[in-house]
């Protein structure tokens, strides 16, 4: 569960490309679709490219920036393609929660799914660090949505259809977990 959201909450959406918006207009990424929908400023801090140990690296000074009341953590699929240890990567997307939630901050995790030809999926170790630290995770919409080539831009990005389906999900998921109602 996270704790309900006041109405001029800040909501970060910190990750790599997919959290950025690339392949589409500022507008058109998720956090910018989330924002409209949930009524919350959502600042936008992905940096395509980036690979968990860079979040590691930024998030502690880019919470102090915006003092959010929710971090949404979106990152590992950089790591991934560059066949990094899972180990490595969990141990960063771990570190990354333990340092927003030491500064008050709840976190929400989304999976994202290791390359694979055939059925994506949320690779295992968002299930592990969901359970392990009891974070909300929403692990299915960005698998849906790189499983369907109608809603991506290129072959590893969303397309505007594909970005508000992860926004609306992501929305669903904050109802769900009781800091939106």
């Amino acid at each position: 569960m996270l704790p309900p959201l006041a109405q001029d909450a800040v909501i970060l959406a910190f990750g790599d490309s997919l959290t950025y918006g690339s392949g589409v207009g500022p507008e058109q990424s998720y956090p910018a679709i989330l924002e409209q929908l949930s009524g919350r400023r959502v600042v936008n801090a992905g940096v395509p490219g980036e690979l968990t140990a860079g979040g590691l690296e930024r998030l502690t000074d880019t919470l102090q920036e915006y003092r959010p009341q929710l971090l949404i953590l979106c990152l590992g699929g950089n790591d991934m393609l560059r066949k990094k240890d899972t180990a490595e990567i969990a141990r960063n997307l771990e570190q990354m929660a333990a340092v927003s939630r030491a500064q008050g901050v709840p976190v929400l995790l989304l999976g994202v799914p290791r390359p694979a030809i055939f059925g994506l999926e949320s690779a295992a170790l968002y299930y592990d660090l969901a359970e392990r630290m009891q974070l909300p995770l929403e692990a299915d919409i960005i698998p849906a949505v790189l499983s369907d080539n109608a809603l991506k831009s290129d072959q590893i990005h969303p397309n505007a259809a594909g970005y508000r389906l992860i926004a609306e999900a992501v929305l669903e998921k904050l109802r769900r977990s009781g800091a939106l109602q």
